[in-house]
């Protein structure tokens, strides 16, 4: 036996022993957060291989991100010496199934060289599709056929296994693109990312002998994630283990935050059902966080019913107890932000390891500004700076060529954004006749209206584009700023466009625009803002060295931070209202999961706020619309008080932080979040809600009207808190001081 066994062995606690010497039949390591997983399943591999259990080669691991594969790659080698040639199967299910796919092509129609199509690629080929069989694009966005074919290869459903109601026009439509879509991937030798698991698992089903060589091959199959897979990576699996059922799952149930992208979180909770015999083990050790702050994560998720259950711990001293912030609103909550880095963290840690994580991206967009003004670097990862995405440089663009006709660079990007029938070809003979006069884009395409260069149809899109150009820049004279956004953004049709793509990622989009109008409204006109973006961009280009992390909670999971700021925290942004409409409890559920990542992201020090308004886009003519009382997150009252600091912002920090002469501070006293906090401090209450409490004179089915919301009808009552499903914006949760009863009801 290799002298090194005993060695890693000795790094492991009991937990992490017990789940590398398990050999035989199934086994699921429930692994809390920090719990050392990944070292688990590469010393689990080396064990595997120095035990002469198999051969490196009879070994698949499958890993959620390349960078996971590489990295226990190295690990792995460390461990046993293996030279690259004997080397186990280990990469993502895509990876792997790329790897598969390549040696059995022609079983699918394939040749081995096929090419694997981008995101763009596929739009394309979408598009080019609806163009030929006459489908309108404005009815048939291509970016949803994209989006429901990828759905649909996530079932592994081929186009003759869908049924679609005869009512469903979109989906009847987007099957019809799918069946062209394959035929014409075939004949192209190209597979798209979802053909990549779904060929295999044709070929599996097809070809039993094929099937049967990987089912004998794989003596132990790992995976990592388990808690992510979705419906066809599980089915993928099911059809390679063999007999034996020597698979190793790893995984958090309490961590299962990706249902928008197929994720199913009851592969994890029935594995023991689908595998009979099933060994259980939990690694509940943390190696990350203080005691504090994993106690106040654990007293979070126990709300959750489905999970299977566990207690993460530490050997950590307690720390710092949970701050918990309330602030005025969003710019205070970002400016207090601020302040606690500079007064309290930046002279103890990396301003590297301190990180901001948000529900929604947009929210990133205050905490950007008040980092920009005070001079504290900061970094966007998982995503792009607010003032450099997509939807919001096109609106700037528009913005600028209305400020300044010779703005080229904004002309060339919103000439066809949204598609208007100019192409890269006008564009270029643009570009030469502007060239040769040496004359502005703008200028140029004027003139070219009265020539013959342009074919009639070309010449009508652009004609009405300089038109709209025109007809705003004659409004800006006497029309505020935000208000000529809105104009801009309907009459051109980008506000319609996204309505029109029906995905998440359009919907994300067109939030994005109302958090820019928001922005706004703190200039007094264009010219200012615009000035004031342009010099932050410039700013940020120059930044280097460390910087603070800003990010959503989704693209913070595996990473684990210092210090982490966790915003936002009010009933309708988290859990976020959309999530509850759309999915009820299942969406509450996953919401606190996510909840859950947020809280163990951090190792030392954890700072939960919420705003008591919070500021939302109505009209831009009604500025008194733009302010909402709001509700501190139920997931603060679902946090043990043992574990949390709550601090009284108002009475302590305010001078500080130069709040007294902010009208919005001030409205803030009166609102209900204000008012909760002050009675909930008042009352000393106890750890959970008792939902069966009812403090009100209202009762559940009374129909109630309030002056922002309008009429709807109780659902539940908690305490004061009453639940309401209003007739035009949904379940909303409101206090009952805001309500009146409908009297003829």
């Amino acid at each position: 036996m290799n002298q090194a066994y005993p060695n890693y062995l000795n790094t492991l606690n009991n937990q992490q022993k017990e789940a590398v010497l398990h050999q035989e039949g199934p086994l699921l390591i429930l692994a809390g957060a920090g719990s050392g997983k990944t070292k688990v399943l590469t010393t689990r591999v080396a064990h595997l291989i120095e035990t002469k259990q198999c051969f490196s080669n009879q070994i698949l691991c499958v890993t959620f991100t390349n960078k996971a594969a590489n990295e226990m790659k190295e690990r792995i080698a460390k461990l046993t010496n293996l030279n690259s040639n004997a080397v186990p199967w280990l990469g993502t299910f895509h990876s792997i199934s790329n790897k598969i796919l390549r040696k059995y092509a022609e079983a699918v129609g394939l040749k081995p060289s096929f090419t694997i199509l981008d995101t763009l690629d596929q739009l394309k080929l979408i598009k080019n599709i609806l163009a030929a069989e006459n489908l309108d694009p404005k009815h048939n966005p291509a970016k949803f056929v994209a989006y429901q074919i990828d759905q649909w290869k996530n079932k592994a459903l081929l186009p003759p296994e869908i049924k679609v109601s005869s009512s469903d026009f979109m989906r009847i439509n987007a099957l019809k693109v799918y069946k062209v879509y394959q035929e014409r991937l075939r004949v192209m030798n190209c597979v798209d990312f979802g053909d990549l698991i779904l060929h295999c698992i044709t070929i599996f089903k097809n070809f039993k002998e094929i099937q049967n060589v990987f089912k004998k091959n794989f003596k132990y199959i790992l995976v990592d994630e388990f808690q992510d897979t979705n419906f066809i990576q599980n089915l993928w699996l099911n059809l390679i283990t063999d007999n034996h059922n020597n698979i190793c799952v790893v995984g958090d149930d309490d961590q299962s935050i990706y249902s928008w992208r197929g994720a199913e979180v009851k592969n994890i909770l029935d594995f023991e059902k689908n595998y009979q015999k099933t060994k259980i083990i939990k690694l509940e050790q943390n190696y990350r966080s203080t005691k504090n702050i994993l106690n106040s994560a654990s007293s979070l998720i126990s709300n959750n019913e489905d999970r299977l259950g566990k207690k993460i711990w530490s050997d950590f001293n307690d720390g710092e107890k949970v701050w918990v912030n309330s602030y005025g609103d969003g710019r205070d909550e970002a400016i207090g932000v601020s302040d606690i880095i500079e007064k309290e963290l930046i002279n103890h840690f990396s301003i590297n390891n301190i990180s901001i994580l948000v529900r929604a991206a947009f929210q990133t967009r205050e905490f950007e500004e008040r980092f920009i003004r005070i001079g504290l670097p900061y970094r966007v990862i998982g995503g792009t700076k607010f003032y450099e995405r997509a939807e919001i440089k096109d609106a700037l663009c528009y913005l600028r060529l209305i400020h300044q006709k010779s703005d080229d660079l904004a002309f060339e990007r919103i000439i066809n954004t949204p598609k208007r029938s100019i192409g890269d070809t006008t564009l270029q003979k643009i570009h030469e006749v502007a060239r040769k006069n040496n004359k502005s884009l703008y200028d140029t395409s004027l003139e070219m209206l009265d020539g013959e260069e342009l074919k009639p149809k070309t010449k009508d899109s652009l004609k009405n584009l300089i038109k709209l150009i025109q007809q705003w820049t004659k409004f800006s004279k006497n029309l505020g700023h935000v208000e000529l956004l809105e104009k801009v953004l309907d009459e051109s049709g980008y506000t319609t466009m996204l309505m029109n793509e029906k995905s998440p990622e359009a919907d994300a989009r067109l939030e994005n625009l109302k958090e820019l109008r928001i922005s706004m409204k703190n200039y007094s006109n264009l010219i200012e803002f615009l000035e004031n973006i342009s010099l932050q961009t410039a700013i940020d280009e120059e930044w280097e060295g460390e910087k603070i992390n800003l990010m959503t909670i989704h693209a913070a999971k595996g990473l684990e931070f210092e210090c982490v700021f966790l915003p936002g925290w009010e009933e309708g942004m988290f859990p976020h209202q959309k999530s509850i409409e759309e999915k009820g409890d299942i969406a509450v559920q996953e919401e606190r999961r996510l909840a859950y990542v947020a809280i163990t992201r951090a190792k030392k020090r954890l700072f939960i706020s919420f705003a008591n308004n919070r500021k939302f886009f109505g009209s831009a003519k009604n500025d008194n619309n733009d302010w909402m009382p709001s509700l501190p997150s139920r997931f603060i009252d679902e946090l043990d008080k043992t574990y949390l600091k709550i601090n009284e912002i108002a009475e302590e920090k305010f001078n500080d932080f130069d709040f007294a002469q902010d009208l919005t501070f001030n409205q803030s006293k009166k609102s209900p979040g204000w008012q909760r906090y002050q009675e909930e401090k008042i009352k000393e209450k106890v750890k959970t809600i008792n939902y069966t409490n009812n403090l009100t004179n209202f009762k559940i089915g009374h129909t109630v009207n309030h002056e922002t919301f309008g009429n709807g009808k109780i659902i539940h009552i908690d305490g004061n808190k009453v639940l309401i499903n209003f007739k035009n914006v949904g379940e909303k949760k409101v206090i009952d001081k805001y309500l009146q009863k409908i009297d003829n009801e």
